[in-house]
């Protein structure tokens, strides 16, 4: 049976801790992630979120190693708009992916497509940056792994991130 622990009172807006969730205004703030769902349509969500990470590797939501989770047999509607730039602010490379994503039962992921956008590209010449959906890490996992050559520069990426998913099954 539940119990109550505290009133709840929405005068002013929501938060948790000390940190408002929603305002008065009724905008969300300070979420690590957002999902939606339409109550219409129960096998399909939209879920943002922020990745980052720098020079080579792979972008992750927590600085470490965690990547965007995708369900079993589903397929995703992936949108990332990347920035990168250098430590001193001299070059930056701006670039939007569009990747369609299949999850097997299994949980093994497959980039099915993919469409770049450059955005700006005012990279160093000498050096080459570059960003592509990584489909082969952990099962019911994706993110985009980064390139960088020609340079020691830090050169450190954020991507905002829109998953569009829906049930395959």
């Amino acid at each position: 049976m539940p119990t109550n622990l505290r009133n709840f009172d929405s005068t002013g807006g929501f938060s948790v801790g000390k940190s408002e969730i929603v305002d008065n205004l009724k905008n969300v703030k300070n979420v690590n992630t957002l999902e939606i769902k339409n109550y219409n349509f129960s096998n399909a969500n939209t879920t943002k979120y922020i990745l980052s990470g720098q020079n080579t590797g792979v972008l992750s939501l927590d600085g470490a190693s965690d990547q965007i989770p995708l369900s079993n047999n589903t397929i995703n509607f992936i949108t990332g708009t990347i920035v990168a730039s250098n430590a001193v602010g001299g070059g930056f490379y701006v670039v939007k992916i569009e990747s369609a994503v299949t999850v097997g039962g299994a949980g093994d992921v497959q980039e099915i497509g993919e469409l770049v956008t450059i955005i700006r590209d005012t990279i160093p010449t000498g050096q080459q940056w570059t960003i592509e959906g990584f489909d082969s890490g952990s099962p019911n996992r994706f993110s985009y792994i980064t390139s960088r050559t020609g340079t020691t520069d830090t050169i450190k990426w954020v991507a905002s991130t829109e998953v569009v998913s829906i049930d395959w099954s």
